[in-house]
C-alpha cells in the first residue's frame, strides 16, 4: 500500500498501568486489517517493562512489539499468534520526534487511541498541551476533528481530572474508562480486557469479535461462546 493510500489509526500507549489493554486493541486493529501508527511513550516503557518484562526498544521496536502482542493478559508468553504480515502494517514513531507524520494535521490518519490512558496523558491533552508526540497527536486529532478515544486507566479520579475529562469531551473526544462488565461471561483475566478493549474499538467503529454483545436476554453469560 503506497503512503498516499495508507490511513492508520494512530495509537497511543501512556505510562499507566494497563499495558495488556493496548495490545488487546493493537491485535483488534490488525484483525479488522487495518494500519497502525505506533507511539509509546517513555513512561510507559517503564510499565511495560514492569508488568511483562518487555524492553521496548525503538532500533528493536518491531521484534519488542511482537513480543509484546503475543503475551497474555497473564503474562504467559506466545499465547497469541503474530503474523509478519500483521507486524508490516504497524509503522512505530519515536515518542520524542516532533517531526513525526502525525505531529501535522495533513497527515492521513483515520483517529487516535490511547491506550491506556494517564491521568498526565488526559491533562496534557486536554490543557492542548505538546510536550512529546503523543501529546502532539493527541491535539492534532483534535482540531482536524477526527476520532480521538482516550481509555482513561486510574482511580480514584480526582476533581481536577474530572475536570479535564469534561473538557475533553466538549472538544469532541470519547472518553472511556478502563471498566470492565461482566455480562460478557469473562472466565479469565482476558476476557476482561478484551472486554475494554472492545469497547474502545466500538468508540472507533471499527469491527471486532472481541467480547459477547448484550443480545436483551438475561443469563447471556453463564452460556458459552460461540
Amino acid at each position: 500500500m503506497s503512503q498516499q493510500q495508507r490511513r492508520p489509526w494512530i495509537v497511543g500507549v501512556s505510562g499507566a498501568s494497563g499495558t495488556p489493554f493496548a495490545a488487546s486493541v493493537l491485535r483488534g486493529l490488525l484483525a479488522a486489517g487495518e494500519s497502525v501508527d505506533l507511539v509509546v511513550s517513555r513512561a510507559s516503557r517503564l510499565t511495560l517493562l514492569d508488568e511483562t518484562g518487555i524492553a521496548f526498544r525503538d532500533a528493536h521496536w518491531r521484534e519488542d512489539l511482537g513480543d509484546w502482542l503475543a503475551r497474555g493478559a497473564d503474562g504467559k508468553p506466545h499465547t497469541f499468534g503474530v503474523s509478519g504480515t500483521d507486524l508490516g502494517r504497524v509503522r512505530h514513531w519515536a515518542a520524542g520526534d516532533l517531526a513525526a507524520g502525525p505531529s501535522s494535521g495533513s497527515y492521513p490518519a483515520k483517529g487516535m487511541l490511547i491506550v491506556p490512558a494517564s491521568t498526565a496523558c488526559v491533562a496534557g491533552v486536554a490543557l492542548g498541551l505538546s510536550k512529546d508526540l503523543l501529546q502532539r497527536a493527541a491535539s492534532v486529532t483534535l482540531k482536524e476533528r477526527r476520532r480521538l478515544v482516550v481509555a482513561v486507566r486510574e482511580t480514584p479520579l480526582s476533581g481536577q481530572t474530572l475536570k479535564q475529562m469534561v473538557a475533553l469531551d466538549e472538544a469532541g473526544a470519547v472518553v472511556l474508562p478502563a471498566s470492565p462488565a461482566f455480562y460478557a461471561g469473562a472466565t479469565h483475566i482476558q476476557d476482561l480486557v478484551d472486554f475494554v478493549a472492545g469497547r474502545v474499538l466500538d468508540a472507533a467503529g471499527v469491527p471486532h469479535q472481541l467480547y459477547r454483545r448484550w443480545e436483551g436476554e438475561l443469563g447471556g453469560g453463564s452460556r458459552e461462546r460461540p
